[in-house]
């Protein structure tokens, strides 16, 4: 099971995504909770010190805070390794030069994290049973998702392109009498990295559900409203909608101003998701910060109808 959380930032979705981890370890659930945002903040919300290696924060629950950056480096590194074995020596430090910068890119910093992502998704079902993703907010998030099948045909193409180059080496090769390398670790990778990139986009379609938390606002509602029709053009299901932070009606002053607002974006996100099967949940607004596993356990109950069969219920 995957379980992402997003959303415009601010909203409370690191809050909720560790709040309902929490439950599911109460649960008797084996759950991994993962920041992929850059300002991380799922540390600060479980009260522990995260890296990007999954580490126990309690009975049955794992957390990690994943660095989009190191894993650039991590595969930089991986892939400048290859190109020694793949490219003429004389060419080699240009090469080295170009994927060093290369790790300040955006999109390599993306394509890293998704591989790290897509590790963790691997190991779900063996090593934990539940994966709940705190994404990065809502664009950030979309373009994670959709990755898988825009890389797929681009890596397709860079395999097909290496093929025949070997091809026509092996070729030249055998006309000299000579034999070169039968292994090419370059497209070894690229075959390897295709697959598992497909293993991934069936896998978010078959297992993952969105979970997407605003609060009773027009700007994140807009922005809700965008991010379900891009999930649904990838293939990705959504599931819960969390409204969060909604004001109790016994307020008064501004808050009460306030009140008029939330019913009227209350109204407009149960007409647009209300039919769906996965529906609405509300969550009010609760006095104080919620930090460290005991205070989410204790405000977990309003995510109950979020829970997945437990191990008992399977």
């Amino acid at each position: 099971m995957i379980r992402f959380f997003g959303g415009k930032g601010g909203v409370g979705k690191t809050t909720l995504a560790a709040a309902f981890a929490v439950r599911q370890a109460r649960r008797g659930v084996r759950t991994l909770v993962v920041s992929t945002d850059p300002a991380h903040s799922l540390g600060d919300v479980l009260g522990e010190s995260l890296s990007d290696e999954p580490r126990s924060v309690g009975e049955s629950l794992l957390a990690a805070e994943i660095s989009g950056e190191r894993q650039a480096s991590n595969r930089v590194a991986e892939v400048l390794e290859d190109a020694r074995h793949a490219v003429p020596r004389e060419v080699l430090p240009a090469v080295e030069r170009h994927l060093r910068r290369a790790v300040d890119s955006p999109g390599t910093v993306e394509s890293a994290l998704l591989d790290r992502l897509t590790d963790l998704v691997e190991r779900t079902g063996r090593d934990w049973d539940l994966l709940v993703v705190d994404s990065a907010p809502t664009g950030h998030m979309l373009r994670l998702l959709s990755l898988p099948e825009l890389l797929t045909p681009w890596i397709e193409g860079l395999a097909h392109n290496r093929k025949q180059a070997r091809d026509v080496d092996r070729f030249a090769d055998g006309l000299l009498g000579e034999v070169g390398p039968q292994n090419d670790p370059l497209l070894e990778r690229l075959q390897n990295r295709r697959r598992r990139l497909e293993a991934l986009q069936s896998r978010l379609r078959e297992d993952a559900r969105v979970h997407l938390v605003l609060v009773p606002e027009r700007l994140p509602l807009a922005e809700t409203e965008r991010a379900a029709d891009q999930l649904a053009e990838a293939g990705v299901s959504l599931g819960a909608v969390l409204v969060n932070r909604v004001a109790s009606g016994d307020e008064s002053g501004v808050l009460a101003r306030r009140r008029t607002q939330e019913r009227a974006v209350l109204a407009r996100v149960r007409e647009r998701f209300g039919g769906e099967e996965t529906g609405v949940l509300t969550v009010p607004l609760l006095p104080g910060e919620l930090t460290g596993v005991a205070d989410l356990a204790e405000a977990s109950g309003w995510l109950q109808s979020l829970d997945p069969p437990g191990p008992r219920e399977a």
